[in-house]
């Protein structure tokens, strides 16, 4: 039995990708959409959506922080974002009132790391963690195969590791200061350093507290017992080869004894670049539709 047309929509913060298809290799159309106010974005990805009438579901990965749970009255909102003017914006109801289909509805993180599970570069593995790190840090969580969630969606991208010694950088996160986000992502890797990231030299100093902070998520990921690899995304990660072998070797430091071949094995296999690139989050909207049927 063929897989059901499913169309997708990964909303993110500077684009919206539309996308009609059952996978990777079967992709009936896909549309781009500049992200800006909530009445022009949501009117555009509407008028993409009523060009493709026919599919049997709908899957939404969005930029957060999102309303997941079902029973909740925020369910398939953006809540309270950083974002100007999107805080309350109701995307999933609106869209499944229009096309009354089932709809499935998850951060955009999540929706990559199931992309990546199931296509990607941790195919086979039901318990993994997707990392994006670009313009903000967030993290997909999944367990057993299906998404983890709970109270809420992870938020790890705002714990506050530990601080690297003699490191004196304040952050830049508006909440937090100097939680992973605001120590790593790429705006605090410009203020870091006075320039952006992919302009400095592989060995310039800035690069070692930054891959200490993402190292420290990763040491809270594996004392969470849940991830058998995680996947690396976002411009920063992926466009920086040598960031991911830095956090390789601050993680195995940060583990030190205990356990550390146990629960990780060869670093090289378990910390990966993403594989699908920024076809991870339209693909994983297909997916999040696929499972509401």
């Amino acid at each position: 039995m063929s897989a059901p047309l499913v169309a997708g929509v990964e909303l993110g913060g500077t684009k919206c990708v539309c996308i009609l298809g059952t996978g990777p290799d079967d992709v009936r159309a896909i549309e781009r959409i500049s992200t800006t106010t909530p009445a022009v974005t949501l009117a555009a990805i509407e008028a993409v959506l009523d060009g493709w009438r026919g599919f049997a579901a709908l899957g939404i990965s969005s930029f957060g922080p999102v309303g997941i749970d079902r029973a909740a009255p925020d369910w398939g909102h953006i809540t309270a974002t950083t974002k100007p003017g999107w805080s309350s914006t109701d995307i999933a109801p609106r869209l499944a009132t229009r096309y009354g289909v089932p709809v499935g509805f998850d951060t955009d993180v999540v929706g990559a790391a199931l992309a990546e599970a199931r296509w990607g570069a941790a195919q086979g593995l039901a318990d993994l963690a997707y990392v994006t790190i670009g313009t903000g840090v967030g993290v997909g969580l999944i367990a057993g195969g299906k998404p983890l969630s709970g109270l809420t969606h992870a938020e790890l991208g705002h714990i506050r590791p530990r601080r690297l010694a003699g490191d004196a950088f304040p952050g830049i996160c508006s909440f937090h200061g100097d939680c992973v986000e605001g120590l790593a992502s790429g705006p605090a890797i410009a203020a870091r350093a006075g320039e952006p990231g992919d302009s400095l030299a592989a060995d310039d100093k800035t690069w070692l507290p930054v891959a200490d902070a993402i190292a420290q998520l990763c040491h809270m990921l594996v004392m969470s017992g849940l991830p058998r690899r995680i996947v690396f995304g976002g411009g920063v990660a992926v466009g920086t080869p040598h960031l991911l072998p830095r956090v390789r070797v601050a993680l195995v430091e940060s583990l030190g004894a205990y356990g550390n071949h146990d629960l990780i094995g060869d670093p090289e296999a378990f910390i990966v670049p993403a594989a699908l690139g920024d076809r991870a989050g339209p693909l994983g909207a297909i997916l999040l539709g696929q499972a509401a049927i």
